[in-house]
């Protein structure tokens, strides 16, 4: 099969859908495969590199005009024009953008979106979600240090001792798990909150607080139980003795990082201007929702996405794109993702076969036959 892998073209977006260690694998399973040249350059993947490996460096043209394009990002307007209509597309397509579908349907390509894959065992090792989000709080914590104008651990000097900064985590998923990591790697001192019960014990061993509230009534218990590894939208009554508890520490937070979103919805405001003003001068937000918002904002209002700005003297970090800012690993965990994927789409025999009956390859069908086919 002639698979092809263009420079991505979406503003900020640094990563590439293979590497030198997967484009191996595939010339070994006797593809052939067309890199654009310059496309893993952000990556730390030369030309050369591919090259060594087997690939053929082409043009723009060369990598779109193929049976198979591997994509990070939906590919723009431009992009689609120089595919042929059957083409195969990969990548990260984003199922919540009916236009975005519309246009990969009125080619007629066959798309898939890796992030509609199903949270279940199988998939786990092409969860694009998780692999990027590990990245993402990884890094926002990374951009927090780098903000913050205090030290992260506490420190004894001839000087006197600097108290450890205060880290507030709110949503612990992927992204949330490894900002506490992070953070306590640093000499952080952790509080973190969300809506299920369930993550206490993960909080907790890995040296963080867990903030807890209680669950008075039935819908808040079944809310609270998370649904396909996501949380699920909490009960009004429940959302205010939460935001009680986060505003306490939050006031007394030198840093915050707020990673809740749920896929296809509007991200939840958990901090609200008040809280900003109650935090101390020189604290940072490092807001992950930014720009997904009612309003433009994130997890809190005031944040704006792919800007830093100072709001009541606090630093709010609107980054919303966190893995290409780290963008060779996280190419590479990305490109492993999409390399476990095509084992479930293409034969031995390097043909493309579609098997609806396959949960992964169904939930991911994005369009086929110039029809959305997307649920």
């Amino acid at each position: 099969m002639l698979i092809g892998v263009p420079t991505e073209t979406t503003v900020g977006e640094t990563r590439v859908a293979v590497t030198p260690e997967t484009v191996k694998k595939y010339v070994a399973q006797g593809h052939t495969v067309r890199i654009q040249s310059g496309a893993g350059v952000a990556a730390s993947a030369t030309d050369a590199a591919y090259q060594a490996v087997g690939a053929e460096i082409t043009d723009a043209a060369g990598a779109l005009g193929v049976d198979l394009v591997l994509k990070v990002r939906s590919p723009s307007v431009a992009e689609i024009a120089q595919m042929r209509p059957g083409t195969t597309v990969v990548g990260m397509l984003n199922p919540f953008d009916a236009e975005g579908l519309q246009r990969l349907a009125a080619a007629n390509l066959t798309a898939f979106a890796l992030e509609a894959a199903p949270r279940t065992t199988r998939a786990q090792s092409m969860d694009v979600l998780s692999s990027q989000a590990n990245i993402a709080g990884y890094k926002a914590v990374m951009i927090a240090a780098d903000q913050y104008q205090r030290f992260f651990p506490m420190l004894m000097t001839a000087a006197g001792t600097v108290k450890a900064a205060r880290v507030v985590v709110l949503g612990v998923g992927v992204a949330g798990l490894q900002a506490i990591a992070t953070a306590k790697r640093l000499g952080a001192v952790i509080e973190a909150s969300d809506v299920r019960p369930s993550v206490k014990e993960q909080v907790e061993s890995l040296g963080g607080k867990f903030i807890e509230v209680s669950y008075d009534t039935d819908e808040e218990k079944e809310a609270a139980q998370g649904v396909g590894g996501y949380a699920k939208p909490m009960p009004p009554s429940w959302l205010a003795r939460q935001q009680v508890e986060v505003a306490k520490r939050v006031a007394q937070a030198d840093i915050v990082i707020s990673t809740a979103l749920i896929p296809g919805r509007a991200a939840p405001t958990l901090i609200t201007e008040d809280m900003v003003k109650s935090m101390k001068p020189g604290s940072v937000i490092i807001d992950i929702a930014a720009g997904k918002g009612p309003n433009g904002g994130g997890n809190c209002p005031l944040s704006e996405a792919d800007k830093t700005v100072v709001k009541h003297g606090v630093t709010l970090v609107g980054e919303t794109n966190l893995a290409a800012r780290v963008a060779a690993d996280a190419s590479a965990l990305y490109a492993r993702n999409v390399l476990d994927f095509l084992k479930l789409i293409i034969t031995k025999e390097a043909a493309l076969h579609i098997d609806l009956n396959d949960d992964i390859v169904a939930a991911c069908l994005m369009a086929q036959g110039g029809e959305v086919k997307r649920k």
